[in-house]
This record gives structure tokens, C-alpha cells and sequence, in this order.
């Protein structure tokens, strides 16, 4: 029997494929919303919905390392106190009480954010605030706020570059901190 060749690259594909899938032993998130006041409300929201898309795929809050920069679930101008939804309807109330945020207020910052993929974060962060990946680790990181061609702004108060974030994702693959 004579195998098409193309026939034998996709089944090559999907064999490394398998493989390269069997060997990732951890998934883990990195969930940043960067705005803060409450006009940004809806960077909140999307953040919050990402965060409860990857809890219901099966990652566990151990593993979602969440930044959130300004609490406006509790913002007196919330016609819904404690509160954040994604649209109108009301539907689902993305705040709730399954929420665990690491860093919140002013521990969202440029530095914080690069130390924790980084892993150049002091001894006495507790482990719920680190990045315990290794090479077979799988990251997803989700950032959303306001930025521009080849930046992201933190807060109003300082800029994430392009080059700053492949520099640390660089530093992360020298390190093993993800397959």
C-alpha cells in the first residue's frame, strides 16, 4: 500500500501533535486587566470573563494568577453594589462570590507583572502570587486596558513595550517556565 505524502504530513502532524500535547502537564492563567477608574469598567468585565471561561475549562484558581487594579464591583456610581456583568441582561454577575484576585490596587503594576512571569519575585510572596510553571507547562496570558501600537498602559500611571513583554516571555522560556 502506497501512503500519499500528504496523507503521511498530517498524520505526522497529528502524531507531534499527541506527543507534544501529552507532554504538558499543567495549564495556567495570567489574567491582567490594566485599567482602572470606573469609565474602564468594561476592561473589568472582559478580564472577569476570561477568568470564568478558563475556571469552567477545568483550571483550577491555584493556577489563575488574577490582577485586577481598581474594585469597581464596589464603585458608588454600581446601580448593582458588589456586581460587575458583561451586558445588559444582567444575566451572570462576573464578580461574585468564586472570585480570588492576587494582585489588586496598586500591586498591578509594570514591575509586579513582569517579576511574576519572570519569576523575580521575593521569597516572602506567598505561593498563591507566583507563577509555579516549568517546561511542560501551558500559559495563557489575557491582558486587557487601554495602549497602542506596541504598548499597553498600567493604571494611567506607566507603559508595558512590545519589546519589554517578548524580553520577558524570552527570560521565560531561558528559565523553563513553560513548553
Amino acid at each position: 500500500m502506497k501512503w500519499d505524502t500528504g496523507l503521511q504530513a498530517v498524520l505526522a502532524s497529528l502524531l507531534f501533535a499527541a506527543t507534544a500535547f501529552s507532554e504538558h502537564t499543567s495549564n495556567w492563567a495570567v489574567l491582567v486587566c490594566t485599567s482602572r477608574f470606573w469609565f474602564n469598567y468594561r476592561h473589568l468585565a472582559n478580564v472577569l470573563s476570561i477568568y470564568r471561561t478558563v475556571k469552567r475549562l477545568g483550571i483550577p484558581d491555584s493556577q489563575i494568577i488574577l490582577m485586577l487594579p481598581d474594585d469597581m464591583a464596589c464603585n458608588p456610581r454600581n446601580a448593582f453594589p458588589g456586581t460587575v456583568y458583561s451586558n445588559s441582561d444582567r444575566a451572570v454577575d462576573l464578580y461574585g462570590d468564586n472570585i480570588e484576585v492576587d494582585y489588586r490596587g496598586y500591586e498591578v503594576t509594570v514591575e509586579n507583572f513582569i517579576r511574576l512571569l519572570t519569576d523575580r519575585v521575593g521569597e516572602e510572596m506567598p505561593r498563591s502570587k507566583r507563577l509555579l510553571t516549568d517546561e511542560r507547562s501551558n500559559i495563557l496570558v489575557y491582558m486587557t486596558g487601554h495602549g497602542g501600537n506596541e504598548f499597553l498602559k498600567f493604571q494611567d500611571a506607566e507603559e508595558i513595550g512590545a519589546f519589554d513583554l517578548a524580553h520577558a516571555f524570552e527570560q521565560m522560556w531561558e528559565k523553563k517556565r513553560w513548553g
